[in-house]
């Protein structure tokens, strides 16, 4: 009975991750059944899914996507949070600025983006990236600044002709 149950397991791990953009390790040691159930609501307000693998069976739908991954991250209590590329960067954000990490309850292992593995350092680095409607409004900027630049230069010299003729009516024109 436990093969099947593996079976199923490793499958449904299999498809979820291949679909997945984006996957986040991170281990969970010592938490209390509040902390765990604060901490997966934020995770799954994010966008992303979470959930407490084997490791044996994360390393098995890992290599089945073509991913080869170094043990030392599934090793304790290893948590899977995956999705779409935002929703692992808002889990990411989650997990890193939680006060769990804080207290040392937990730990980014690794990760893994638009099929990109990253290490500790390069996963918990994600909570650093903005959010799309941040990215979006720097974009804007960015297009529009010119415009409105070119806008104000343009606008100028008849501005300032108008403004001199009116400060010589306003002085009676003379000369």
């Amino acid at each position: 009975m436990p093969n099947i149950v593996n079976k199923l397991s490793l499958t449904q791990l299999t498809s979820a991750w291949s679909e997945a953009e984006g996957l986040l390790f991170f281990s969970m040691a010592g938490l209390t059944m509040e902390e765990n159930e604060e901490l997966r609501g934020a995770i799954f307000e994010s966008g992303a899914q979470v959930r407490l693998v084997r490791n044996r069976l994360a390393v098995l739908a890992l290599a089945s996507n073509g991913h080869e991954v170094d043990s030392e991250i599934f090793k304790g209590n290893v948590a899977v949070a995956w999705g779409d590329a935002e929703s692992t960067i808002g889990a990411a954000k989650v997990v890193t600025g939680s006060k769990l990490k804080k207290a040392g309850k937990l730990d980014v292992r690794g990760g893994m983006l638009e099929g990109n593995l990253l290490g500790a350092s390069d996963a918990a680095a994600l909570s650093d990236v903005p959010d799309r409607p941040t990215l979006q409004a720097k974009l804007l900027g960015c297009i529009s600044g010119p415009a409105q630049g070119l806008v104000r230069v343009i606008n100028g010299n008849p501005s300032g002709l108008a403004r001199l003729i009116q400060a010589r009516i306003d002085a009676g024109g003379e000369e």
